[in-house]
């Protein structure tokens, strides 16, 4: 009697791939674009490729030419140092009279809420993992400021409101339309929203002490004439009541 036939195990290139499995090989791609191994058009490309694939097989060409990745059956998902999971944070940051900052390898929302007064904000996507491909950043900035840096390879589309103050946004590099885009949104007042594109390991060009007192000087003369503003205004209406007086109105 011959034993039962087991149904062979399916190819490794033909299983299926996860979420998971598509989400770290763009993180891979924005890497790559980020350190001028791919160009735009070519991340581009290779975007649409990863999120319309099925199996390994599908997704093994994405990543067969950037280095650490080798021509196999599967693709390899991983690099020979293996990044941690980006870190879950919250969607909310606040920064009232202090300051808060988004670094490193971290987890962006599909919605995120600045809240920024008498304070300031640091937020860095250059090693960030976005949620989906268009992400919000929302900002409310009183007498504050909001320092964003974003790699290349990422769209920055502005739809912040600024009363006597100001939203600072690079130009776009030459993108396609599938680029990752960080939307701004909300409302700044007596503040500043600057935005700056830099690469992966691009230091700073100001010193971050040196900035951060700029910034408390700014806040602190804006308010100073917004004081003055308004004990000329006290003033003047003091003087229009005794002229009433004076004439009998």
């Amino acid at each position: 009697m011959n034993p039962p036939e087991h149904p062979s195990a399916p190819e490794p290139a033909s299983m299926r791939a996860s979420d998971s499995d598509r989400d770290k090989v763009a993180d891979r791609l924005r890497e790559a674009l980020a350190e001028g191994r791919i160009t735009p058009e070519e991340h581009a490309e290779r975007i649409d490729v990863v999120y319309a694939a099925k199996t390994y097989a599908e997704l093994e060409p994405v990543l067969r030419d950037l280095p650490g990745e080798q021509a196999e059956s599967t693709v390899r998902l991983t690099k020979d140092t293996a990044e941690p999971a980006p870190a879950t944070q919250g969607s909310h940051i606040i920064a009232i009279f202090a300051g808060a900052s988004r670094s490193g390898r971290w987890l962006v929302e599909p919605e995120t809420n600045v809240t920024c007064v008498f304070g300031g904000t640091e937020l860095d996507f250059r090693r960030a993992v976005l949620s989906q491909r268009e992400v919000t950043v929302n900002v409310t900035c009183i007498f504050g400021g909001v320092e964003i840096t974003v790699p290349p390879g990422v769209r920055v589309v502005n739809s912040n409101s600024a009363v006597f103050g100001g939203v600072d946004v690079p130009e776009d590099d030459d993108l396609s339309g599938e680029a990752p885009v960080i939307r701004l949104t909300g409302f700044t007042m007596f503040g500043g929203v600057n935005v700056r594109r830099r690469a992966v390991g691009e230091k700073h060009r100001r010193d971050r002490r040196a900035a951060a007192r700029e910034l408390h000087q700014e806040i602190h003369e804006q308010h100073r004439e917004m004081r003055d503003e308004q004990r000329d205004r006290l003033r003047e209406l003091r003087d229009a009541r005794r002229h009433d007086r004076r004439h009998g109105h």
